[in-house]
């Protein structure tokens, strides 16, 4: 554990966000940083800890503990399934299971760890994440773009931010809709209670939009593909339990024993189909794949489930 500081508001600093003060203490590299030290309770207030809103008063001391510098990711001769590669990004096909870079608890075995072996990623981003665009659950597959140069890194967030990039997913939910699709509009914020568990609220929430059309639907199943227009965590998890038709299989956010007879040991949730514009050449690239084995075993086992899944193929 580090040893704490402390700074003391001055008259300049009356009736600052606590978050704002915190990001320009020595030590403190970024606003984003201090919001975390300031979530996780790194960072107090006369030793109490108040949200990041929270306006100082002069004469106010905020202790605060600084992050020790984060660890170099090591590259690791793991095997990955590349479906696109060229000298600016990869386009990877993520199994169940990998953790997309590493973090508490996962400091290796990730993705980010072994396309460091096959080859270059971007500088920027932060430092445990080179390349890293945008993520999947540890227990999601499918598609991703990693950036393997700054410039592409730079230009395929720029897309994100600007909704450009496509990314639709297949997903087997409980329930029957009784119609062809939707749009679930409902903002997504952390849980009071667990910080690693997202929930629906108005307080606090970030927009997150989600929308849908049903495939399939039987013996109270519906299979699903949904295309993302905001990309918060756990947003189609978090959605269609709000909706009341959970992800099948889902450990957090399904019904209890929601994987039940189709033996499912992971959510039913499949990134199948990415789009987006060359960062550097600005051609439109589109790719599709197929669902993983343990997801057709468990559409197999739906008596009644009769479907032709979207347009497969490696690249359009």
């Amino acid at each position: 554990m580090t040893e704490p500081l402390s700074a003391i508001a001055g008259i300049d600093d009356e009736g600052l966000r606590l978050d704002i003060f915190l990001a320009n203490c020595p030590g403190v590299i970024s606003r984003s940083q201090a919001q975390q030290m300031i979530e996780t309770g790194k960072a107090r207030v006369a030793n109490a800890v108040r949200p990041k809103n929270h306006h100082l008063k002069i004469g106010d001391i905020v202790t605060y503990e600084v992050p020790a510098p984060p660890a170099t990711v090591e590259p690791e001769q793991i095997d990955l399934r590349i479906v696109y590669e060229d000298d600016a990004l990869l386009v990877i096909d993520k199994p169940a299971g990998m953790v997309v870079h590493p973090g508490a608890g996962n400091h290796n075995g990730t993705l980010v760890n072994a396309a460091l072996a096959h080859t270059k990623l971007a500088n920027v981003g932060a430092p445990l994440r080179p390349g890293i665009v945008h993520r999947l659950d540890k227990g999601t597959s499918g598609l991703m773009v990693v950036a393997k140069t700054d410039q592409a890194y730079m230009a395929l967030v720029e897309q994100i931010k600007e909704r450009r990039v496509s990314r639709k997913y297949l997903t087997l939910v409980r329930g029957d809709f009784g119609e062809p699709g939707g749009r679930i509009e409902a903002p997504i914020r952390r849980s009071a209670k667990d910080r690693k568990i997202m929930t629906v609220g108005v307080s606090g929430g970030k927009e997150a939009v989600t929308n849908f059309r049903v495939l399939a639907t039987a013996a109270n199943y519906s299979l699903v593909e949904v295309a993302l227009e905001t990309g918060r965590t756990h947003q189609i998890r978090v959605h269609f339990k709000f909706i009341n038709h959970p992800v099948i299989g889902d450990p957090v956010y399904g019904a209890t024993g929601s994987g039940g007879p189709l033996d499912l040991t992971r959510q039913f949730l499949h990134a199948y189909r990415l789009e987006f514009y060359h960062p550097v050449t600005g051609e439109r690239m589109a790719f599709s794949i197929d669902l993983p084995a343990d997801l057709k075993q468990a559409l197999d086992k739906i008596e009644g489930l009769s479907l032709k899944l979207p347009k497969q193929g490696q690249r359009d």
